[in-house]
């Protein structure tokens, strides 16, 4: 596997895009995320976006995170927000996600972030002891779900 940064708005970040979009339909219904994204707030030194592709050059997994500030959804200043965290059914169980998040953790801290958040929700029990066994911690709710009954927030510091 190899591990590699794309702009997110490359052809294979945007199929998994599509891919986990469809995913978060499943499992909780609706459309999938409706966090507003830009491509460019994944670019860095401001944020990054990788993909992990198999030994076809095939792309099975994703993660960024971007640069948030405080802004009225109890973000704070200097948070790394991680977004699109995704591994393809056939890719998973293999450390991608542990591969990725360790990546995107160390990209953060060197672009001066103080502490990586992210949100997912309780219908990703996966997610959450991922992110729980890489010593994260509840925190706030914040971002677009916040006032969510099923939102969950993570945390940890980078430094």
């Amino acid at each position: 596997m190899r591990i590699t940064p794309v702009a997110y708005d490359h052809p294979d970040a945007a199929k998994l895009t599509d891919l986990v979009q469809l995913e978060y339909a499943e499992r909780y219904g609706g459309e999938g995320d409706v966090t507003p994204l830009d491509p460019g707030m994944f670019s860095p030194p401001g944020g990054l976006f990788l993909i992990a592709y198999d030994e076809r050059d095939r792309p099975v997994a994703t993660g960024g995170w971007r640069a948030m500030d405080e802004n009225g959804e109890n973000y704070r200043d200097g948070d790394a927000e991680l977004k699109r965290m995704f591994v393809i059914r056939e890719a998973r169980r293999q450390g991608l996600s542990r591969r990725i998040l360790a990546l995107l953790e160390e990209d953060a801290r060197e672009a001066g972030r103080l502490r990586m958040v992210l949100e997912t929700g309780t219908k990703q029990p996966e997610a959450m002891a991922l992110y729980e066994s890489s010593g994260y911690t509840l925190t706030e709710k914040f971002g677009v779900y916040r006032h969510e009954p099923d939102s969950r927030c993570y945390a940890k510091p980078l430094r």
